[in-house]
């Protein structure tokens, strides 16, 4: 009798602990685990550190929010707004990113590994170095975004619009951008190895020693596009001075 009332009072305790954390003020490192923080007022506040893991932050205003470092695994962020929030360094593996608004974010670093962000606003975003496998980005706005380096292997981007998008030295192996937008975009060392590309709109698109053996560019718009020393589909080097046509040496 008696351990089951010491387990009953550590229960309680716990639950306790939990309501608490959840009713603190936002701050450095706070602990919002689980929390129904929907709808919520959070612009500007100070957020580094904080551990947010499986809370609701539906349509919560973030914009500008200093949330670097952050734990945001399996968060919902659908509608969230997030405008020139600060999210370098954090962890978003999983978020629901649905219709969410992050234009100029910065998320360089971040880790965006299998979240769902279908319809999300990232243009002039900084992705720099920033993890996207398996990322959902289909009909996701990207344009002028900065992805150097960023890892985007088996990314969903169908019918993304990422216009004048940086994608120097990303990986995007495997990725889906059938129907994609890159119009003007710069993609200069990124491997696109078995891509998808179909119906892609490549016009006046930077490919320098891009690497796109094995991609699918049927019916892709390839007028402008500059494709010096371009690894081919075929695996055949393109000259240099080619433009909107691989011409092989």
């Amino acid at each position: 009798m008696v351990a089951r009332i010491a387990v009953c009072l550590l229960c309680l305790a716990i639950v306790g602990v939990a309501r608490g954390a959840c009713e603190d003020p936002p701050g450095r490192g706070v602990l919002w685990i689980e929390c129904d923080l929907q709808g919520r007022d959070l612009r500007n506040r100070e957020l580094r550190s904080a551990v947010l893991t499986g809370s609701n932050l539906k349509g919560a205003d973030l914009r500008g929010a200093r949330l670097s470092g952050a734990d945001l695994t399996f968060a919902d962020l659908r509608e969230a707004r997030l405008a020139k929030a600060r999210l370098n360094d954090a962890i978003l593996v999983r978020a629901r990113l649905q219709g969410a608004t992050l234009t100029g974010a910065l998320l360089n670093r971040s880790k965006l590994d299998r979240a769902l962000a279908s319809e999300a606003n990232l243009s002039r975003a900084k992705l720099s170095s920033a993890s996207l496998y398996e990322t959902d980005l289909r009909g996701a706005r990207l344009e002028g975004a900065v992805l150097t380096d960023a890892d985007l292997s088996q990314a969903r981007l169908n019918r993304a619009d990422l216009s004048k998008a940086d994608l120097s030295g990303a990986t995007l192996v495997a990725a889906s951008l059938e129907d994609a937008v890159l119009q003007g975009a710069t993609l200069r060392q990124a491997d696109l190895e078995r891509a998808n590309l179909l119906f892609a709109d490549l016009r006046d698109s930077d490919l320098t020693e891009a690497y796109l053996v094995n991609a699918d560019l049927t019916e892709a718009e390839l007028t402008g596009a500059v494709l010096d020393n371009a690894m081919w589909t075929d695996r055949g080097r393109c000259r240099t001075g080619s433009v909107g046509t691989c011409r092989q040496r």
